[in-house]
């Protein structure tokens, strides 16, 4: 769909009937103004979710992802998981979409971020499902798959960050396997364990392997991003258009 139409302002909205439908002219201002990139319809701030949602679950989770994605990029949503959004053509025209289910969100809030894409955070009223109407979502197999998508996109966007992560793993668990075998060493002179002692030598190779291959992939995908930013200023007119941020979208 993306690919196939052209407009100035793009309105994603879930078809279960919780969001209302006059919330659109307020999501899609900014877009229509050239304030944002892209709008979120917020429907934590004002209390309604909380009163509304039925699935315990899913508002866990909604924090879950959340706290996640602030983690890694930095950036505070007030409503990760909502399906009530606007976006510009610009923004769509360069989103990859990856996903085929509900990680949508998930990659739209992290594609927003990882670009410095500006984003709003617009309060909504939310309504639950209307009676005997069965949601598609499925809160374990969806929910997981919404946190491997964060993962891959952690591995591809911040790759530095995340095989850091992975090397200091295989620290931990080099070290904790050597350090009596060092020990044991410096008291005997003797290294009685010689298979743990090459298991932990081995952990040890992999932590140094794994921060070498995030500062490569770290340079690669600031290459990357360099090029994204000059193809995205070349082929849209920003300088018509209120501003872009060059920083970090404000919380």
């Amino acid at each position: 769909m993306f690919r196939d139409i052209d407009a100035d302002c793009y309105l994603m909205v879930d078809g279960d009937d919780t969001y209302p439908a006059e919330a659109a002219k307020a999501l899609c201002e900014p877009i229509l103004s050239g304030t944002a990139d892209m709008t979120v319809g917020d429907r934590l701030s004002n209390g309604t979710y909380a009163e509304e949602n039925k699935r315990a679950f899913h508002g866990f989770g909604n924090n879950l992802v959340r706290a996640m994605i602030k983690w890694i990029y930095g950036y505070s949503f007030d409503d990760v998981m909502t399906g009530y959004r606007a976006m510009s053509r610009p923004f769509v025209k360069t989103f990859p979409v990856l996903s085929e289910g509900f990680q949508i969100e998930t990659e739209l809030s992290i594609h927003a971020v990882d670009h410095r894409w500006r984003i709003k955070d617009v309060p909504i009223e939310y309504r639950d499902r209307p009676e005997g109407s069965e949601s598609k979502l499925n809160t374990v197999s969806d929910g997981i798959k919404v946190v491997a998508m964060i993962g891959t996109l952690f591995k591809d966007y911040r790759p530095l960050k995340f095989f850091s992560l992975v090397a200091l793993l295989f620290a931990m668990i080099g070290l904790a396997l050597g350090t009596p075998i060092v020990v044991e060493y410096f008291q005997t002179g003797l290294v009685p364990r010689f298979p743990t002692a090459m298991l932990a030598a081995s952990f040890m190779f992999l932590c140094g392997l794994s921060l070498a291959t995030g500062f490569i992939l770290d340079s690669v995908a600031k290459v990357e991003k360099k090029q994204w930013e000059v193809n995205v200023y070349s082929k849209y007119a920003y300088d018509d258009q209120p501003g872009r941020s060059a920083t970090t979208p404000s919380e």
